[in-house]
């Protein structure tokens, strides 16, 4: 049973917990925010864009730390372990909130129109992307071509290097290529997160 934990814990919390709650809340939240009007409330305030940015980016990042918390401990209370180097796997979890959050400002910004809109848009980009990540079996279960595909998903790399580290107990070398990609990738949604962002402020202050 431990062992078992120990396999699904990395992939329960890159793959669920941390998808739902920092992309999918992120979306909601910059939705929720413009149908309000808080976004032109903004223009009048003290209150930069900047800091409104990064109020949101830090909550949820909050929210993704308190999760990993509660679900290793709860690992932890049936005998789970971390196996590998806690500082490497705290990188590859930040990495992915970095990711996760950036993205739900790419889609929260340009894609969703309404709060109805939220569950639809996380549901058709998310389920293709949790199951091509190996969120809901193991990766090792895919034909070569669908591992090839797999391996252009940022899920993928988050539950690999995270299972590799926390079950398997690998060190920095042998996640070395999933690191690369999630700081290439979460720097990348971070920049186009905050363009998207800045761009809809525009809009807003226009109507």
């Amino acid at each position: 049973m431990e062992l078992a934990l120990e396999k699904a814990a990395p992939s329960s919390l890159v793959g669920a917990a941390l998808f739902f709650s920092c992309l999918g809340g992120t979306v909601a939240t910059v939705v929720a925010e413009r149908e309000q009007q808080t976004l032109k409330r903004l223009f009048i305030s003290p209150l930069s864009g900047t800091s409104y940015f990064l109020g949101i980016f830090l909550a949820h990042s909050c929210i993704g730390i308190g999760q990993t918390l509660l679900v290793y401990i709860v690992a932890g209370f049936w005998g789970a372990t971390f196996q590998g180097s806690i500082f490497l796997g705290i990188v590859i979890i930040l990495l992915s909130i970095i990711a996760y959050v950036g993205m739900g400002f790419v889609l929260g910004t340009q894609l969703a129109r309404r709060t109805e809109d939220v569950n639809a848009l996380v549901a058709t980009f998310g389920v293709p992307l949790l199951i091509l990540g190996g969120t809901f079996f193991p990766t090792s279960l895919f034909p070569k071509t669908l591992l090839d595909i797999a391996k252009y998903n940022p899920i993928y790399h988050m539950n690999e290097a995270l299972l590799a580290v926390s079950a398997n107990g690998e060190e920095f070398s042998d996640v070395i290529s999933h690191l690369r990609f999630l700081l290439f990738f979460a720097t990348l949604t971070l920049i186009f997160g905050w363009i998207s962002y800045r761009l809809k402020l525009i809009v807003e202050k226009r109507l």
